[in-house]
């Protein structure tokens, strides 16, 4: 029986296939712009919350037009009606989880009591190794706590890249086996803490509801993304609203 080979040695077998399907990916791809639209402001009524949105090109909501299509926009408009929400987006095309750390140590931290992270395939396509993938998220998961007074942080999975339109076979493949090892580390590491919620992207990825790159989200998948994302931020921080009103109703 011929023994299997292990993902390394495959894509090391296949790196002279994979790069020049690499290279011909970003050549013919098209270059989508970040969504046009504000980076922060405050809106709604009700209890305060600030709400950073941090990641990569699609926190920042490359795919549609405007930030009111995007990620930002649609939790604006499911959390405004809960929270007087001040927000903030803070993201880049092509971060990693290594240029975002760079990024925040190089500014004054934005106070946050709810930290979206939207990050994780620019670390996939450069093959970050699996555990300075988890090394990172960690420093910045404890940076969100320590520096910006994050409550809670609701961390998106890693995208399945092996369901990405764009992508031609092998190069989908590999990239699919990455993304799902990274995806994986990232699990273990949220499920160990407390103060984090790990975000599932077990959405629809078919051709129609990316973005025309075949690369990014469209419409429905942001408004399946911030639906998922809202729904678990509304209840936490109503449950710990809950419980300020019973602290100070005892004093």
């Amino acid at each position: 029986m011929v023994k299997a080979l292990p993902d390394t040695a495959l894509r090391l077998l296949l790196s002279p296939l994979l790069a020049a399907q690499a290279v011909h990916v970003r050549s013919r791809a098209l270059k989508l712009p970040e969504a046009a639209g504000a980076r922060a402001g405050v809106a709604g009524a009700g209890p305060g919350l600030r709400l950073l949105i941090l990641g990569d090109s699609s926190a920042a909501g490359v795919g549609v037009a405007t930030q009111d299509s995007a990620l930002t926009g649609e939790l604006i408009a499911r959390l405004s009606a809960s929270f007087r929400l001040h927000w903030t987006l803070d993201a880049v095309t092509g971060a990693t989880t290594a240029s975002t750390l760079a990024r925040l140590e190089g500014r004054t931290p934005v106070a946050a009591d709810a930290v979206v992270v939207g990050l994780g395939v620019n670390d996939t396509t450069r093959f970050v190794p699996a555990h300075l993938w988890r090394a990172r998220q960690a420093r910045l998961l404890d940076r969100l706590r320590q520096q910006h007074g994050a409550q809670r942080i609701y961390v998106s999975g890693v995208p399945p890249l092996d369901r990405f339109p764009l992508l031609p076979n092998p190069l989908r493949w590999t990239l699919g086996r990455h993304a799902a090892r990274l995806d994986a580390e990232l699990r273990a590491l949220v499920a160990a803490r407390p103060d984090c919620a790990y975000i599932t992207l077990d959405l629809e990825l078919e051709p129609h509801l990316m973005a025309e790159d075949g690369f990014h989200p469209g419409p429905e998948v942001y408004r399946a993304w911030a639906d998922t994302v809202a729904e678990r931020i509304a209840h936490d921080f109503a449950a710990i609203s809950d419980a300020r009103s019973n602290s100070a109703a005892e004093a």
